[in-house]
């Protein structure tokens, strides 16, 4: 691990102190929706001539995880913090504690955070707060949801965490493949990929968790499309004063940290150039930002699904930048919806100010799929499963994948 790469890590290892909380109730609630593509098969090793590699044998001896059961070579998973027992160093929040919109005042407007919404329920979580600890387990009512967030991909993402009937409590393994978080299970000891949602390792390989829809987007917009959401606090108990990142220019450096993606990227695109990865129908198509910027909107149709990619708020904070997130450099917001609304497909133009008009009805829709004006006031878009994730991370896991071109 090279001097760069140790000092990140080790300065959010130390930033993210605290005590995680231990797991929720089981719960009887159904998937949020179905496993878009299907998941790996699972290999089982013979456990009498079964052996880790060397990287792993050292960090995870306290461990039950079964990893003679796995749907990758384990040679493929990287140390990112080094410990005797990573897990949970990088502390997850299990109790996370939420405001009214109307009451919180110590977000800028451009700073970015993760927007979920769940029955009706809509959630910001600040980007200051998930690079710090990169998992919140949570619940929308009764309801159980797990938000993580991988800094080195810039992949937001949120899962329905119940499983047969039990509900996981994710935690941050400290270990990473093609430079991407791998979580946890606090009940099967397995390990998941954040960036599939799929169980890679243990009793649980070959699983997929269900997706819930997830973007993100800028403080301000959040706010101002969702007067009566809730939003994470700036006290969250673990005395971190949020607002810092804390991988100063890692956007900037021209690639990732190699120890931890060692592949050759693919050169069609900068290796840290976000897209707008859509997932649905089992199929993958990715949405480069700089074109993206250009069009503003594109209307495609994605497996046998009609979506639409916004790309607007172009003073939206890069949390990956500057080591304040508030003064980063601006990178925009690019959002995937399905074009579906009432059983009617629409199509989409650009207008000024960060509004969007469909062609079959004429009404005017904000950035996070609000109708504000035209017949259809007061519907919303259903955003589709996407991602933010920088190229190199699209490309080293969906590498036969579409790209649009423009």
């Amino acid at each position: 691990m090279n001097r760069v790469t140790l000092l990140a890590v080790l300065a959010l290892v130390a930033a993210a102190c605290g005590v995680a909380s231990t797991a929720t109730e089981t719960s009887t609630t159904e998937p949020a929706s179905a496993p878009t593509t299907a998941p790996a098969t699972p290999t089982t090793a013979d456990p009498e001539s079964f052996e880790l590699p060397p990287a792993l044998a050292g960090v995870t001896g306290a461990w039950l995880t079964d990893f003679t059961i796995a749907t990758i070579d384990l040679d493929e998973l990287k140390v990112g913090i080094p410990a005797s027992d990573p897990r949970d160093l990088i502390r997850p929040i299990d109790e996370p504690r939420f405001e009214p919109v109307a009451d919180s005042s110590w977000l800028a407007d451009r700073e970015p955070g993760a927007f979920v919404e769940v029955d009706g329920v809509a959630k910001f979580y600040p980007l200051s707060i998930l690079t710090r600890h990169e998992i919140v387990n949570d619940t929308f009512a009764d309801r159980p949801i797990a938000v993580t967030f991988c800094p080195l991909c810039n992949t937001a993402l949120a899962f329905d965490p119940v499983v047969d009937g039990r509900t996981l409590r994710f935690g941050v393994s400290g270990l990473l493949r093609k430079s991407d978080l791998v979580m946890w299970d606090d009940v099967t000891q397995s390990l998941w990929q954040q960036i599939t949602g799929e169980a890679i390792v243990g009793t649980m390989a070959g699983r997929r968790l269900s997706p819930v829809s997830t973007a993100i987007v800028s403080w301000g917009d959040f706010a101002a499309n969702n007067p009566d959401g809730l939003v994470m606090s700036e006290d969250q108990g673990f005395g971190i004063p949020y607002g810092a990142n804390p991988y100063v220019g890692y956007s900037r450096q021209g690639a990732p940290y190699r120890p931890f993606f060692d592949e050759d990227v693919d050169p069609r695109y900068p290796a840290m150039e976000r897209v707008v990865g859509v997932n649905v129908d089992g199929a993958q198509k990715a949405y480069p930002f700089s074109l993206l910027a250009e069009a503003r909107v594109v209307n495609d149709v994605v497996g046998d699904t009609p979506i639409v990619v916004f790309w607007g708020a172009p003073d939206t904070a890069d949390a990956l930048d500057a080591g304040s997130i508030r003064d980063s450099q601006a990178i925009g917001t690019g959002i995937a919806f399905l074009a579906t609304v009432e059983g009617r497909t629409l199509t989409f133009e650009a207008l000024d100010g960060d509004r969007w008009r469909d062609a079959e009805t004429g009404t005017t829709w904000t950035l996070l799929g609000v109708a504000v004006d035209g017949p259809l006031t007061g519907s919303r878009l259903q955003i589709a499963s996407h991602r933010n994730e920088f190229w190199f991370a699209w490309q080293g896991f969906f590498p036969d994948a579409p790209v649009w071109e423009g």
